[in-house]
């Protein structure tokens, strides 16, 4: 989860941007039971208020990982 963030990070610093502009993600994760330790990284990056945010389980996610992360952000 911390790289997923990390990543998300980056391409929001080559625009420019922080994590304040991100105002919705969507977490699909390989285990909806790692939900408590995913959630404790990604309140990490964020202050209050957190952004609107969705979460759900899926399988086949790519290249094998145990979560992605989508997040809209405005510039």
């Amino acid at each position: 989860m911390h790289q997923t963030m990390q990543n998300i990070a980056a391409v929001l610093q080559q625009h420019q941007l922080g994590f304040q502009s991100v105002f919705k993600c969507t977490l699909m994760q390989a285990d909806i039971q790692d939900w408590p330790a995913a959630n404790t990284v990604y309140i990490q990056y964020f202050n209050a208020p957190l952004p609107a945010r969705s979460a759900f389980a899926a399988s086949g996610l790519a290249l094998g990982a145990k979560v992605e992360v989508e997040c809209m952000a405005q510039l």
